[in-house]
C-alpha cells in the first residue's frame, strides 16, 4: 500500500471510546424542523465519529439543513415529507449504497445520549443481534405504557420501548429494511419489528440514558387526531399478524455500563 493510500485510510478511520472502529458505521438522524436542537446533538456526535453523520431533513420548513451542515454533518434534503420512518429508510438506503454495514439512528431532538452508542454496538456484537433498540421505559407516560402493553399482546412482540428511535441496525437488517416492502410502513416501531421477525432477524434491547426533548413536541402524539390514527393503524397491523411466523426470539440485553 502506498503512503498516500495508507494516510487516506487513517484519515477515514475514527474510533469510539473503548476502541470500536466506526469507519463502516453511518449515523443517521431523521429531522423535521429541528433547527433549535440539531446543532447541540451534532456538537456531541461529530467530534467522536467524524464525517459519518447523515442528517435526513424531512422537507423541513426551517433552517434544519443549514444548521446541520454548519455543525459538520452531511445532509440529505427530502423534497416531500415522508415521516420519521420514511426519512430513516432514506438513510438506510444511502448507507447500503455507500457500503456501510452498520447504521446507528438517533432522534434530532436531543433525547438520545451519544455516549451510549458503544452500548448498542456491544449488544450488536456480543449477541449477534440484527437490530438493537436503546430502551428507557421510564420516559413513558402511564397512557403510553398501556398502549404498548396492548400492542405487545396483539403482536406477540416482547419489546419494552416500542417507539425508541435510538437503534443499531446490522447489515442484514439494512438490506431488508431498505426494500420496497418496508416502504409501505408509516412508523418505525411495531411495523418494522414485525417485518424484522418475519424475515428471521434477531432483535435485542439494551438500557440507555434519555433526556427530555430540547424543543418542540412528539409528532405522533401531537394531538388526539394523530394519536387516534396511530392507534387504529397499529392495531390493524397487529391484528393482521404480519410476521407472525418465523424469526428468532427477541432478547433483552443488560449492558455493562
Amino acid at each position: 500500500m502506498s503512503r498516500s493510500s495508507h494516510s487516506h485510510s487513517r484519515r477515514r478511520l475514527r474510533v469510539l471510546p473503548g476502541g470500536r472502529s466506526v469507519a463502516r458505521t453511518l449515523f443517521v438522524i431523521p429531522a423535521r424542523d429541528e433547527e433549535a436542537s440539531i446543532g447541540a446533538l451534532l456538537d456531541q456526535l461529530v467530534p467522536r465519529v467524524g464525517p459519518h453523520v447523515l442528517v435526513i431533513s424531512d422537507a423541513s420548513t426551517d433552517d434544519t439543513a443549514t444548521v446541520a451542515r454548519r455543525h459538520g454533518a452531511r445532509v440529505l434534503e427530502l423534497p416531500l415529507q415522508l415521516g420519521a420512518w420514511g426519512a430513516t429508510q432514506a438513510g438506510l438506503r444511502f448507507a447500503r449504497r455507500q457500503g456501510y454495514r452498520q447504521v446507528i439512528t438517533l432522534d434530532a431532538d436531543g433525547q438520545h445520549e451519544p455516549l451510549c452508542i458503544p452500548d448498542l454496538q456491544r449488544a450488536h456484537r456480543e449477541l449477534g443481534a440484527d437490530i438493537v433498540i436503546g430502551t428507557f421505559p421510564n420516559r413513558l407516560s402511564p397512557a403510553r405504557k398501556l398502549a404498548w402493553r396492548w400492542f405487545r399482546m396483539l403482536s406477540g412482540l416482547r419489546v419494552e420501548d416500542l417507539t425508541s428511535g435510538f437503534r443499531c441496525y446490522g447489515s442484514e437488517a439494512i438490506d431488508i429494511l431498505s426494500s420496497s416492502e418496508a416502504t409501505l410502513l408509516d412508523y418505525q416501531d411495531v411495523g418494522v419489528l414485525l417485518l424484522a421477525r418475519r424475515h428471521g432477524l434477531r432483535v435485542a434491547e439494551t438500557p440507555v440514558k434519555m433526556y427530555p426533548r430540547r424543543a418542540g413536541h412528539s409528532r405522533v402524539f401531537a394531538s388526539w387526531i394523530t394519536v387516534g390514527y396511530y392507534m387504529v393503524q397499529t392495531t390493524l397491523l397487529c391484528i393482521a399478524r404480519v410476521g407472525r411466523f418465523g424469526g428468532r426470539p427477541l432478547r433483552h440485553y443488560e449492558a455493562r455500563i
